[in-house]
């Protein structure tokens, strides 16, 4: 697979340095950072899928930060993290829709032959390379949990 999405993301970097928007720029350096930490420290160079998994991980970190911040009363700090986030999103694939996430859980429940919560681990292995980048993963675990239980 090529690298489109870098190469996507290198050019909006530029565009947004010769637009002067501060805010777009820091979190697409963000996300360049991040990607090219991950192709030095392992010697390679990343497709498409292994980029949205680091940006997928870059908007749980953001979305955990934000109920940090918004419990320590601090919104100037969460408004930072959620720009971030509007920019990530971006660059991942459409999100999925809840319908479309609770008839692929139905799907994946069936398919493995899952019952309890002991079987939870199979349909999330069966989901994540299905839904990453594409849903909240944990949003997605606690409605397995409620279909399972």
């Amino acid at each position: 697979m090529s690298d489109n999405l870098k190469q996507k993301i290198q050019s909006e970097m530029k565009a947004a340095m010769k637009s002067g928007d501060k805010t777009r720029l820091g979190a697409i350096r963000l996300m360049m950072a991040a990607i090219k930490q991950r192709e030095v420290d392992e010697r390679i160079s990343l497709d498409d899928d292994q980029i949205i998994a680091i940006l997928d991980k870059m908007l749980k970190q953001r979305r955990e930060s934000i109920k940090m911040y918004n419990d320590a009363s601090r919104k100037d700090l969460a408004d930072v993290e959620e720009a971030e986030i509007q920019v990530i999103q971006e660059f991942l694939p459409e999100a999925l829709s809840e319908a479309e996430i609770d008839q692929m859980i139905s799907a994946s429940i069936k398919e493995t032959g899952a019952e309890s919560m002991r079987d939870m681990g199979k349909v999330m292995g069966k989901l994540r390379p299905l839904m990453q980048g594409r849903a909240d993963m944990a949003q997605v675990s606690s409605r397995i949990k409620a279909m399972l239980s």
